[in-house]
């Protein structure tokens, strides 16, 4: 019995080290700074369920929100170096890094969502993905980020000339900084999460974002007033660190970006649906909605422009597609 015992034990010890080894799956970090219940970050999630069932489970895209890796600076610079592998980050932050995305991050440049949808999908946009890669980045994909407007905690904005003296929470970029300068008001970059308190305690009179942020972060609680000009719609990308997507395998890498091309249409008609039910909920809690003169907001900032000749010629390009 002892015998017929051993020769067992050896037979199942052969049959188990002759099964093939199984590889353990590719894990890639995905830093989202938007909380779970923002249409970017169901897009993030899309993505990831894309590549994974693409894949049969061998490449994972685990997304972590709420800024728990980190706010978009600090996400796009992570990701730069490696640390983590992925991002999905407004292009404000990130034209300090490529110049070439400057010019959808200037004001008044798309007319509307299906606008910047032709422009990003396009020739455009795979011409400013090639530039991605000079800073060690791969751009995956474009996604939708609304279109900002002003929100105030006391005096409400219906003209260029209530936002003289206002300190506005601005995105630390320079476009962003010279345009409220250019409106006479006083830019006062910071964090996106410390957003909330700065509003609440008078650091800051208000603040600029799409209706969807203003919802979901609860911004509406402690800044009613809500002016739609429509000064900024710069999209947003999911990016990459470069080494690492071309240390992927061939058919992974063409998963990616077929995955990340769904992901866009996807999160495009989410975000603009819920960029009107955020409209709905926050003018059913109490917050009130002005219009205004575009023109005489478009004509205060004209002199942007002026800093940046370089596009000129994509500028036309872009304009030619509304």
């Amino acid at each position: 019995m002892k015998i017929r015992a051993s020769v067992l034990s050896v037979l199942l010890l052969l049959v188990v080290f002759s099964l093939p080894a199984v590889a353990a799956p590719i894990v890639m970090r995905l830093a989202e700074n938007q909380p779970d219940n923002n249409p970017v970050t169901h897009a993030d999630l899309y993505l990831a369920e894309l590549v994974k069932e693409a894949t049969g489970g061998e490449v994972v895209i685990e997304v972590y929100s709420g800024a728990v890796l980190g706010q978009e600076t600090e996400s796009i610079q992570q990701t730069r170096a490696g640390i983590i592998e992925m991002a999905r980050v407004n292009t404000v932050p990130l034209a300090d890094f490529i110049k070439e995305l400057g010019v959808v991050t200037l004001p008044y440049v798309f007319v509307s969502p299906e606008h910047q949808y032709k422009v990003v999908s396009g020739e455009i946009g795979e011409e400013i993905a090639q530039a991605f890669e000079n800073v060690g980045l791969k751009l995956i994909c474009w996604f939708h980020a609304g279109s900002r407007n002003f929100y105030t905690v006391n005096k409400p904005i219906k003209s260029v000339a209530d936002v003289k003296g206002m300190k506005l929470r601005v995105q630390p970029s320079k476009i962003s900084i010279k345009m409220v300068e250019l409106m006479g008001g006083v830019p006062t970059p910071m964090n996106y999460s410390d957003v909330y308190s700065a509003l609440q305690t008078g650091v800051i009179d208000g603040a600029e974002n799409d209706y969807v942020s203003y919802y979901t972060s609860s911004h509406y609680e402690v800044a009613k007033h809500y002016t739609e000009d429509g000064h900024l719609a710069p999209p947003a990308v999911v990016i990459m660190n470069k080494d690492k997507f071309d240390a992927l395998k061939p058919e992974y890498q063409k998963i990616l970006l077929e995955s990340g091309r769904k992901a866009m249409d996807f999160e495009f008609e989410k975000m603009i649906a819920f960029n009107n039910e955020s409209k709905e909920k926050v003018v059913a809690a109490g917050c009130q909605v002005y219009t205004v003169d575009v023109v005489e907001f478009q004509k205060a900032v004209a002199p942007i422009y002026e800093d940046f000749p370089e596009f000129g010629e994509v500028l036309k390009r872009i304009r030619s597609l509304q």
